[in-house]
């Protein structure tokens, strides 16, 4: 499709529905107007409504600075808080069950998460220099 000098891509119609892969072009979605733009070219389709001027807004900017924007929005921020939140708790729960591991004096003693891991490092030592007298 050419362009004349006075058309920009943002003036043209959409070419896919919303419905569809942004990007069907590169053989996914299986659209009606898969292989618009030619065999082997893969074009992120453009899914904002040229009518929304706050979307239309947002059509220029660079794939780094729409994604910026994506991560400041409440829903993603509460979306990885929450990825964020369960990732700290397995990593907590491990250090967890190798504390119960390591024998220490008194048995409850609190300790940190490198003390755990020094703790760790020199028992397993302890116990291969054991395995090989």
């Amino acid at each position: 499709m050419m362009l004349n000098s006075d058309q920009t891509e943002l003036d043209l119609p959409p070419t896919h529905s919303e419905t569809e892969s942004v990007f069907s072009d590169c053989g996914g979605g299986g659209g009606a107007h898969d292989g618009v733009l030619g065999a082997g070219t893969c074009v992120e389709t453009r899914l904002l409504d040229a009518g929304d001027p706050v979307k239309r807004e947002l059509q220029h900017l660079s794939r780094e600075e729409r994604r910026r924007r994506r991560r400041a929005t409440a829903k993603y921020r509460t979306a990885h808080a929450t990825r964020e939140r369960i990732r700290v708790e397995a990593f907590n729960l491990a250090f967890a069950e190798l504390r119960k591991l390591l024998p220490t004096l008194p048995p409850d003693k609190k300790l940190s998460k490198i003390e755990i891991l020094r703790l760790a490092i020199c028992y397993i030592s302890y116990l291969n220099h054991v395995l090989d007298v």
